[in-house]
């Protein structure tokens, strides 16, 4: 499969040992608490993360969720200006597509592949690009389907829906809510989109009663 070598992940473990640690480091030095929940995996498949985009941080609660319990090779979908200007992030697993059309498909399809390998975990963020946190519905773009239509299927799909509250704080308190969504034979962007809604709803429930 022809894939840009520009956009793919590159491998150095220096670095990545580095920003591995510097992401622990800055989390837990500009939030008062990150808290997480856990969520049970399937053996011998690979992880798919679905998670609301709507800060900087994003890409980096995940990793550091990955790193405490899932601990699988991570790998994150991003645009190619976030990929060549944050120069570190392709160290950190991040691929993207170079242009649009063919280059976004063929990008899709080396995602489905690299969810055949049961060590990897990938990132994605259906809505494409960045929202507030107050949204009540989260969009997903048709990308996500061609990536798992391009997989064995063989995969764990976690739901992560993310929060950021303050209270009382200076600093604020980042919450993410995960599920592992036990999906049906037949998947569509739909029942995804739906399903994937129904466990934000939850989450955002769960938030709004968090009192400091």
């Amino acid at each position: 499969m022809q894939f840009p070598e520009m956009y793919q992940p590159r491998r150095n473990t220096v670095i990545h040992k580095f920003f591995s640690w510097y992401i622990q480091f800055i989390i837990d030095k500009d939030f008062a608490a990150f808290n997480f929940d856990r969520a049970a995996l399937k053996k011998d498949s690979s992880v798919l993360i679905l998670a609301n985009h709507f800060s900087w941080w994003d890409g980096f609660f995940i990793f550091y969720i990955n790193k405490k319990i899932f601990k699988k090779q991570f790998h994150v979908l991003v645009n190619a200006e976030n990929y060549n200007k944050v120069g570190f992030l392709k160290y950190l697993g991040a691929f993207a597509a170079e242009h649009s059309g063919k280059d976004v498909l063929e990008t899709l399809n080396y995602a489905g592949k690299l969810l055949d390998n049961p060590d990897n975990l990938v990132l994605v963020f259906p809505q494409g690009k960045l929202y507030s946190n107050h949204l009540k519905n989260i969009s997903f773009e048709k990308g996500v389907m061609q990536m798992i239509n391009a997989s064995q299927k063989k995969i764990n799909i976690i739901f992560a829906a993310t929060f950021i509250d303050y209270f009382a704080k200076r600093k604020a308190s980042a919450y993410t809510y995960l599920q592992n969504w036990e999906s049906e034979e037949y998947i569509s962007l739909q029942l995804l989109k739906s399903a994937f809604n129904k466990h934000y709803d939850h989450s955002l429930a769960k938030q709004t009663k968090i009192t400091e």
